[in-house]
């Protein structure tokens, strides 16, 4: 190949490269990437309002109620009420069958006389002896014999004494008398049945109070206020009114309804509210410490807890720890790092960064 034919092919190759370097010259650049905008869901922060309240539903029931039960055991003959009778202090409610009871006292008194008899014989002799002994006829050691004797059965008296109060006190047991007016509200033994000592036989409501009894949650237990007091309305009857302080509130929630028994006193109840009535109670409930947002807008920074708070003339996102002052599967309660107003992303939150533009789905107070 001569020189002339390299040369040739050399500016060929080089008019080659310069189109390509032209053609590439030419192409349009390629356009920036936009930002890319996620959408969230936003609640807007707002301070508690301590002028809420709350209405449950209830029962009225009686302040105490009593089982009342025979002290010893026997057959049943006689129950003189049902349920939703009224009883009065000291009537008979039931009685057992007292064939055994009285045998037993008749052998008690028995005893009594014969002990009695022997006593009369033995202070008799004291007495004939003590006469002896201070003529010398008897000595000082026979006559305290004599002594002893009769003391012992003055000792049997006393025994025999008791027994007899036993038998009698026995026999009055068979006799089941109230101790105070109520209502009847449940029975637990009927006539001819062998019950024994301390089973219920019936169940009496007293008369000294009625209760309006409450089924209620955790959180509104938690935010109530200190000895609120109540409201109470019969549900059939809104004109029917009472009102009432809480008396009694169970230390141990339901293990089915996770509830807590709240027992509030009814004052000077009216006499439409009777026992067993449904009624609703309404209450005020004190402004909790703190702000609530929900439990979806919690996120995890450098181990604190964090929120995403929106900037909303911008429309960015910016991370914030806060101090957490209570939680539950559904709410958050901050006590520190968030002010009223200020606008939180509710969800989507595991997709943010810093700085990231964000469009508002909805701003839920």
């Amino acid at each position: 190949m001569t020189d002339q034919t390299r040369v040739s092919r050399t500016f060929d190759l080089l008019l080659a490269g310069s189109a390509l370097i032209l053609l590439a010259a030419c192409q349009p650049a390629e356009e920036v990437a936009a930002p890319e905008i996620r959408p969230v869901r936003v609640v807007t922060i707002q301070s508690g309002n301590g002028g809420d309240s709350v209405s449950l539903t209830g029962r009225v029931q009686a302040e105490s109620e009593v089982n009342l039960a025979f002290r010893i055991d026997g057959r049943m003959i006689s129950r003189a009420v049902n349920v939703g009778d009224t009883v009065t202090a000291g009537q008979e409610i039931a009685r057992l069958n007292p064939e055994n009871e009285e045998d037993g006292l008749r052998a008690a008194e028995a005893t009594l006389q014969g002990a009695r008899g022997q006593l009369i014989e033995a202070r008799a002799n004291e007495e004939r002896n003590r006469s002896l002994l201070a003529q010398n006829f008897i000595s000082k050691a026979a006559f305290d014999r004599i002594t002893q004797v009769a003391n012992s059965a003055q000792a049997q008296v006393d025994a025999a004494q008791a027994q007899v109060g036993i038998a009698r006190n026995r026999l009055g047991y068979t006799r089941l008398l109230a101790d105070a007016g109520g209502v009847v509200t449940a029975v637990g033994a009927e006539p001819g049945e062998v019950v024994q000592g301390g089973r219920m036989v019936v169940q009496v409501a007293r008369k000294d109070g009625r209760d309006a009894v409450f089924d209620v949650s955790a959180r509104i237990k938690d935010t109530a206020p200190a000895n609120p007091e109540i409201t109470v309305t019969l549900a059939t009857d809104p004109a029917v009114t009472a009102k009432g302080r809480v008396r009694e509130v169970s230390p141990r929630a339901d293990p089915v309804t996770g509830t807590f028994a709240v027992r509030v006193g009814l004052i000077d109840p009216p006499a439409a509210m009777r026992l067993g009535t449904t009624v609703t109670g309404r209450m005020p409930l004190g402004a909790p410490q703190g702000i609530e947002i929900p439990a979806s807008a919690l996120v995890r920074a450098e181990g604190r807890s964090a929120v995403w708070v929106v900037d909303p003339q911008a429309l960015t996102v910016s991370l914030r720890t806060i101090e957490v002052q209570a939680s539950d599967p559904e709410n958050v309660r901050v006590a520190a790092g968030l002010n009223p107003g200020e606008i939180v992303v509710a969800a989507g939150v595991q997709a943010l960064r810093p700085g990231q533009k964000v469009r508002l789905l909805g701003s839920q107070p």
